[in-house]
């Protein structure tokens, strides 16, 4: 098998960045895109041994790529796990367009994947069109092992930019119970009233674990 030469060793011509420029982002392949958003490698990893390493990890586990993953890998800085996420998140935002309605508690619960697992707790929203399309999916905010924070203003005040015509709030139980407790009850309580009086009503608002998860919806809590 060829042995891949390292970016200094190519032509000026055929490096990432030189063949961005000359033929646009399309023309690259994956492993050339992730070396341009990587920039330059470090003392002990050149940016192409960076690079297969995270296109790797991508096409392994992209739905739940994050800071601790991308920063075990040799070479990887926090600073360039940054870019890499904060690309990923532009595209997901402006470029990814849900077509599919979330019509079913699967669609939702589908959508959460990425929280099942943290290990603090972390309160999402989905904005949802009026055929319950996805607009956004937003962390809202980020608690402790076993708390999570969050007013009615942060859930909504990016809804209302959305134009959203509901709102899916949820969060994770890093212990594994998928139970409310009484704060989670209060907060859907507020969630809403203050959806009512904006015009946005919360739709559910769900609680998910590594392997099950629990809908107020569902459970005639809202």
């Amino acid at each position: 098998m060829t042995k891949r030469r390292r970016i200094h060793e190519l032509p000026s011509f055929d490096r990432p960045r030189e063949k961005l420029r000359r033929k646009g982002a399309a023309a690259l392949s994956d492993f050339e895109l992730i070396e341009v958003v990587i920039g330059n490698g470090t003392a002990s990893a050149d940016v192409s041994q960076i690079a297969r390493q995270i296109q790797k990890l991508l096409q392994k586990s992209a739905a739940t790529l994050g800071y601790e993953a991308l920063t075990e890998l040799h070479g990887v800085s926090v600073a360039n796990a940054g870019k890499l996420l904060a690309a990923l998140e532009l595209a997901k935002r402006h470029l990814i367009k849900d077509t599919e309605p979330l019509r079913t508690m699967a669609d939702i619960v589908a959508r959460l994947d990425d929280i099942r697992t943290k290990q603090q707790e972390y309160l999402v929203a989905l904005s949802l069109d009026g055929g319950q399309r996805l607009i956004a999916h937003r962390t809202i905010t980020i608690g402790t092992l076993d708390t999570v924070l969050a007013h009615p203003r942060e859930v909504f005040a990016d809804a209302i930019v959305d134009r959203a015509a509901s709102v899916v709030v949820a969060h994770n139980h890093p212990g594994g119970d998928p139970t409310p407790s009484q704060p989670d009850i209060t907060l859907s309580q507020q969630l809403v009233a203050a959806g009512q009086l904006l015009g946005v009503p919360l739709r559910d608002h769900i609680i998910v674990s590594k392997t099950s998860y629990f809908s107020f919806r569902q459970h005639h809590l809202l």
